[in-house]
């Protein structure tokens, strides 16, 4: 499907009423709308002028969450996602980069000059400063398109070497009754989050007051996530004003995972299978994480988690100023 072709499914009336409790309707329905949502992200990424605005890109991922919240979650879970990036651009880490070091971007995209293993010298060329913003999401899946943020904490850090991370806080959102209050919340088993966390909450997607709030913040400050491609696909559907925002070039997103992997000589000794760059393993490895605890798998604990782990492999690596 061509972008021509994405705007003009968009632009087609959706009546829920002729397609919902029909299998075959639903899910023919729903694979015309991810492939229009593919065409458009992809315009919108790689095009000067996509030609449409962003709202409706939204609107039809919304629209496309209620035809999967028919078909069900768990029919969907092992369906690649059409909205769910693998990483973070090139140019997204020469942005991360910089701003860590607050100096001009061109400066580190000459000095990495596509070399990824160039990467590991960027980051420490120069010393940290500033603060930045962690962040933390747990969702119903892992498909922006499909699922619901249903908790976010996220706290500020100056970058030093004894500094507390501050201003923390957390918040659950809700989920449409239909299914989930008889379905139960999807991946309870791994975030532990139940009905009664989010019963009677407002859902990310109508709290326009916390979308505001998370919004300014990040344009004031980079937001730095653990493997931060995930945070950044769900913000892009479910962030009122996020995707102009990052196109307009007033968000820089950092990905914690990425300095695991560039700075810890480790991860590239041990077994890939032991996902030696996860969160809960480089914090174990950094002494952030007791031996026998556990990530969390909450907003505001893995942020706090993260950040002091990423304080921790600095302060091995003599990043911050005097």
């Amino acid at each position: 499907m061509n972008v021509s072709q994405a705007l003009e499914y968009t632009m087609q009336p959706f009546i829920p009423f002729f397609i919902f409790g029909d299998p075959d309707a639903m899910e023919s329905e729903r694979q015309h709308g991810e492939e229009a949502l593919r065409a458009l992200l992809s315009a919108w990424r790689d095009e000067e002028d996509p030609g449409f605005t962003f709202d409706t890109v939204r609107e039809l991922a919304d629209r496309n969450r209620q035809i999967c919240d028919q078909i069900g979650e768990a029919r969907l879970r092992n369906v690649s996602s059409a909205a769910l990036a693998r990483g973070l651009s090139d140019k997204d880490l020469y942005r991360g980069i910089a701003a860590l070091q607050r100096r001009p971007v061109e400066d580190v995209e000459r000095e990495v000059r596509g070399d990824r293993d160039a990467f590991a010298v960027a980051y420490v060329k120069e010393r940290v400063q500033g603060t930045v913003i962690g962040i933390d999401i747990e969702t119903t899946g892992t498909a922006p398109e499909r699922g619901y943020i249903i908790n976010l904490g996220l706290e500020l850090m100056e970058l030093t070497a004894d500094a507390e991370p501050f201003a923390g806080g957390e918040r659950f959102f809700g989920l449409p009754e239909d299914p989930y209050r008889a379905s139960g919340v999807p991946l309870t088993n791994i975030h532990g989050i139940t009905w009664g966390d989010v019963e009677g909450k407002t859902p990310f997607r109508d709290d326009k007051a916390a979308q505001a709030g998370i919004l300014e913040l990040m344009k004031h400050y980079p937001y730095m996530a653990h493997n931060a491609a995930f945070e950044d696909s769900w913000f892009m559907l479910h962030l009122d004003g996020y995707a102009e925002a990052r196109r307009a070039g007033e968000i820089v997103v950092i990905d914690s995972r990425d300095i695991c992997r560039k700075l810890d000589g480790e991860v590239a000794t041990l077994p890939r299978e032991s996902s030696p760059a996860s969160l809960e393993n480089w914090a174990r490895r950094r002494g952030t994480l007791a031996a026998d605890e556990k990530e969390r798998h909450l907003g505001l604990a893995d942020t706090d988690l993260m950040l002091r782990t990423v304080q921790a492999e600095f302060k091995r690596k003599n990043m911050f100023g005097d």
